[in-house]
């Protein structure tokens, strides 16, 4: 590869790494060529970008991002493969579902919403992580809650207090 080819992929990493909300690190390496073959498209239908690239060059993208990502430069270390998805827990939940029937792809690291995760130990961590709008429609639902209760204590309230004064109404005195 030349210095040019290198420089426009270093770059072109780079933007994608600082566009990218969330990305994992995995090790991808010893699996055969049908494995892999089912590995991408398992990705493809996923909606998972999976990239194989060379650790200098992925280190030099990292520096390049804009972000904090220095934790994530020990793990660079043997064959790396980068997978982006606009979900931040797709990717995790793609690697367990894989890993039911392969040995790999092993979780080196990720960077999901501003934090770092390391290790293969941290994938349950990362699966149970929730979307944006999972926590904005929990956030709405505890929100409701309270005035659902008092709508409904109301309501209910409302009916047996009119069948006291019916009741108080019709008694002879």
């Amino acid at each position: 590869m030349k210095k040019e080819e290198k420089t426009q992929l270093i770059e072109s990493l780079a933007e994608q790494l600082k566009g990218a909300g969330s990305f994992y690190l995995t090790d991808t390496s010893a699996l055969n060529a049908s494995t892999t073959s089912r590995l991408r498209r398992t990705c493809f239908k996923k909606n998972v970008q999976l990239r194989v690239v060379k650790n200098s060059l992925l280190q030099k993208a990292l520096e390049r991002s804009g972000k904090n990502l220095n934790e994530l430069y020990p793990v660079l270390i043997g064959p790396t493969s980068i997978m982006f998805s606009e979900v931040p827990n797709d990717p995790a939940k793609l690697i367990k579902e894989f890993r039911r029937t392969a040995p790999k792809p092993i979780l080196k690291g990720a960077y999901v919403e501003e934090c770092i995760y390391l290790g293969d130990d941290q994938l349950d961590a990362l699966i149970n992580i929730k979307t944006r709008m999972e926590l904005i429609g929990d956030l709405i639902g505890l929100l409701q809650s309270p005035v659902r209760n008092v709508m409904s204590a109301l309501q209910s309230g409302g009916n047996i207090l009119s069948g006291i004064v019916k009741t108080l109404s019709e008694k002879p005195e």
